[in-house]
């Protein structure tokens, strides 16, 4: 590893601590009056406000197909990934979607060598795979819920090919332009397309908030911290380590929910979910070396 290069492995595991604390965050805004659609509207209006702040000079990429592809960055990496993401929850159980969703890797991997052409060394898909089968040991050992569903599971995996095509555009734009230029744009385009969603999927659009502080609190934390903040350093990394090397950190989202759950809400932590949490880090470890 580089000298610097520890800088951008650390920005690419600030943003999945935060992004593994999400689903507590989440969780609490749907409890007290909000729908998913909403909170990522709101979570992502109010990043794009923050980043206007810092990207204002230049609105608009240099071609009609660098602007095209800023769209479909805020769609696979904004509206349509969270949207799909979270429908998913409503048909299968969220420990299939915590596995499933760590796919995003694998596709990223798969995507780059068979369309981009990239060069994938062996240790990359060594360590990916050993990753995948530490986060299955967690989430298997850490619930007893879970099963086959086509509908749920499905979307689940389209989500992961979401993420993993986002990741491959932004290997394509970040040669070209500036980190905080294509966080604005994706926040701005995942807004727009988020709204389409809003108007035709079936959810009750009126927002109806309980415990406003709390309410607050969180969707502050999901649009500076998660939001404004991790795409950034996403995106950051992405440009200096590689869409394939940069998306295994996404093995860590489940295993930072589960500490968090057992150091929160002090749920057991196994011998078998050890072994899982030493099979993830291990993977991650060989996959980004």
């Amino acid at each position: 590893m580089k000298r610097n290069g520890a800088l951008y492995h650390l920005m690419a595991l600030i943003a999945v601590i935060f992004w593994g604390l999400t689903f507590i965050s989440t969780k609490v805004l749907i409890i007290n009056g909000l729908n998913p659609v909403e909170i990522f509207l709101i979570r992502f209006s109010i990043a794009y406000v923050v980043a206007l702040l810092f990207s204002h000079s230049k609105l608009k990429a240099d071609s009609v197909r660098e602007e095209a592809m800023m769209l479909a960055a805020g769609v696979t990496g904004g509206s349509f990934y969270y949207v799909v993401e979270n429908s998913a929850l409503e048909y299968t159980f969220a420990s299939n979607v915590s596995l499933i969703i760590c796919c995003a890797p694998i596709f990223t991997i798969l995507l780059g060598k068979y369309i981009f052409k990239d060069k994938v060394k062996s240790y990359v898909w060594i360590g990916s795979i050993l990753a995948f089968w530490g986060v299955g040991v967690v989430i298997l050992s850490s619930t007893g819920e879970y099963g086959i569903n086509p509908i749920g599971d499905f979307l689940t995996l389209l989500a992961a090919l979401s993420w993993a095509i986002y990741s491959l555009l932004l290997k394509k734009l970040t040669p070209k332009y500036g980190d905080m230029f294509i966080t604005r744009k994706v926040f701005g385009y995942g807004v727009l397309t988020g709204l389409i969603f809003y108007f035709v999927l079936p959810y009750d659009n009126m927002i109806a908030v309980d415990n406003l502080l709390s309410v607050i609190g969180n969707l502050l934390f999901l649009s500076l911290g998660a939001s404004f903040l991790c795409y950034y350093l996403w995106n950051n990394a992405i440009r200096h380590l590689g869409a394939e090397r940069t998306s295994n950190y996404i093995y860590l989202n489940p295993l930072i929910t589960i500490i968090a759950s057992c150091l929160i809400l002090a749920e057991p932590f196994s011998a078998i979910m050890a072994l899982g949490t030493a099979l993830i880090i291990g993977g991650v470890i060989l996959s980004t070396r």
